[in-house]
């Protein structure tokens, strides 16, 4: 395979996946409507064709234009948007389409391709864009891409979990970069050894392109980080990249209810641990960048850009009251 149409293609996963498969070689097409800044603008090696994904005229366009070898469907968010696409490219050499872990529905560690139950999804949440659905309707578009496997399309998808890296909008780990960049002493919620597995955004990006050149048609593949962190332990690479250093205080529950905070306002802790298990696509010859490497990265953009994932704050007086309940005990 030589060329590629990326739909989506200037955010986050889709930007990175855009870079991986220009610097290994592809002719590479982005589809989208163009409401945000196009990074590829004046790089002769990408070409943007403008439409709606949600138009089927336009995808049918679209891949007259780029006639791709391999199609990326990175912003197929209802289990529509996987029939269409699956349907209108039934005969490139590979679809992949970008599910997600939250599509499985039973908390197991790890959670297995083909082995966890993924979540089931009703009428209603098929057509409904709320966060609440955004598990279901994943799951959903899993198995649109399993049945179209039935009918000789090589659709396969893959399921990263919580994804971080250099432009990063969601700004979930901006908020813990921004706290150890300008804090001394940092609040863990719990005792720290929480874990919700996370993915770097270009390891994903990879993990599509193997996929697409080595996966089989109607499976799903996990993407996430090969070493998995606790909260704390992020905490703590993200004050090694940074070159400082931060004590990492943990506040229970009681301590943080008396200053009007729960361990969930607190952006990536999760109570139940989350974990993919990613051998099957490491199967393929995929790894991960090493996680200092990543963090490192992660850094440099983020100092670079104006993010301080101030949306996810819980609000640092109160945090300065836990920090002083904490002190008197």
């Amino acid at each position: 395979m030589d060329s590629a149409l990326v739909v989506g293609g200037t955010r986050f996963i889709g930007r990175h996946l855009v870079s991986d498969l220009v610097e290994n070689g592809y002719d590479v097409t982005i589809f989208n409507r163009g409401n945000h800044e196009n990074p590829f603008e004046g790089d002769e090696s990408v070409r943007r064709i403008e439409g709606d994904r949600k138009d089927d005229g336009a995808l049918r366009r679209a891949k007259a234009a780029a006639e791709p070898d391999a199609v990326f469907d990175c912003v197929a968010y209802q289990p529509k948007d996987v029939v269409s696409a699956t349907e209108i490219f039934a005969d490139v050499d590979a679809y992949v389409y970008i599910s997600s872990g939250a599509a499985y529905g039973a908390e197991e560690i790890p959670k297995r391709e083909g082995v966890t139950e993924l979540c089931p999804c009703s009428d209603d949440q098929l057509t409904d864009d709320s966060s609440e659905s955004y598990g279901p309707r994943k799951a959903e578009g899993d198995r649109v891409v399993f049945d179209a496997a039935t009918r000789g399309v090589n659709a396969m998808s893959v399921r990263p979990t919580i994804v971080y890296g250099p432009y990063d909008y969601t700004e979930r780990l901006d908020y813990w970069l921004n706290r150890v960049e300008n804090y001394d002493r940092v609040v863990v919620p719990g005792d720290g050894t929480n874990i919700w597995h996370r993915a770097y955004v270009e390891d994903v990006a990879s993990a599509m392109r193997v996929v697409a050149e080595e996966g089989e048609a109607g499976e799903a593949y996990n993407v996430g980080d090969r070493r998995v962190l606790t909260l704390e332990e992020t905490v703590r690479t993200i004050a090694d990249a940074m070159g400082t250093d931060v004590e990492v205080v943990h506040a229970g529950e009681r301590e943080l209810a008396a200053a009007g905070l729960s361990p969930d306002d607190f952006v990536l802790y999760r109570e139940y641990p989350h974990v993919l298990d990613t051998n099957k696509l490491a199967a393929l010859g995929w790894d991960s960048t090493p996680i200092e490497e990543a963090m490192a990265r992660t850094v440099e953009e983020h100092r670079r850009s104006d993010r301080d994932g101030s949306e996810h704050d819980p609000g640092r007086d109160a945090e300065e009251s836990v920090l002083s309940i904490l002190d008197t005990l």
